[in-house]
């Protein structure tokens, strides 16, 4: 089984350190030239800060690029991407954009910064988990609906929609290799009355950080 992370969505996050604005920005992106168009957008809208900096990872190829735009070696770009290899998130672009305040930061305030920044813009983002789902669904009486509820959550799984009717559908999203152990788990709990039916397969992100 293949399971990978990625950012959930884009976001934008902002903070001052001695006078200096760090504005981050983190994307979902699934190739070097969509990273580069960021990139790129990022420099056109913020052409008047001092710094630029980015960094990507994108999953096929196992690429990773840096730039520290004019920071001093080593204090922007790495440091950013350390903190997607760290978390182990890929296919994801970053820039920090830095608009000095008149006041010097020396090179471990630089890494720091730019670490936060980073930190910052993949902590709004949120992280999912792209991997192979089993989606089913299981029609119960009411009486038992929260300890299906229960049990698909202790097997990973993630809740979805729920129909109510006479008796009440709930859907979920399984992982692959959990979807026995959740069949045999209901069949414990109501005495083979309820069993979970397969709607299908698919790769997919869902959100778990």
């Amino acid at each position: 089984m293949t399971e990978y992370y990625v950012p959930t969505a884009p976001s934008e996050t902002e903070f001052v350190e001695k006078r200096s604005r760090f504005i981050g920005h983190v994307w979902p992106v699934e190739s070097e030239e969509e990273a580069r168009g960021y990139i790129e957008a990022m420099k056109k809208k913020y052409y008047d800060a001092r710094h630029n900096c980015w960094c990507y990872r994108i999953k096929e190829g196992g690429v990773e690029r840096y730039s520290d735009d004019g920071e001093p070696q080593g204090t922007a770009g790495q440091p950013m991407l350390n903190v997607f290899q760290r978390e182990e998130v890929t296919n994801v672009c970053c820039v920090v954009t830095r608009y000095f305040g008149g006041v010097l930061l020396g090179a471990g305030s630089l890494v720091r910064a730019y670490t936060q920044s980073a930190k910052d813009a993949l902590d709004a983002a949120g992280i999912s988990v792209v991997r192979r789902w089993v989606e089913t669904a299981v029609t119960c009486p009411y009486s038992f609906f929260e300890r299906v509820r229960q049990e698909a959550e202790a097997q990973g799984g993630v809740l979805g929609e729920s129909e109510y009717a006479a008796d009440v559908t709930v859907h979920v999203l399984l992982p692959e290799e959990n979807t026995e152990a959740f069949a045999a788990r209901l069949t414990e709990m109501t005495a083979g009355g309820v069993a979970p039916m397969t709607l299908g397969e698919a790769f997919r992100a869902v959100p778990s950080k």
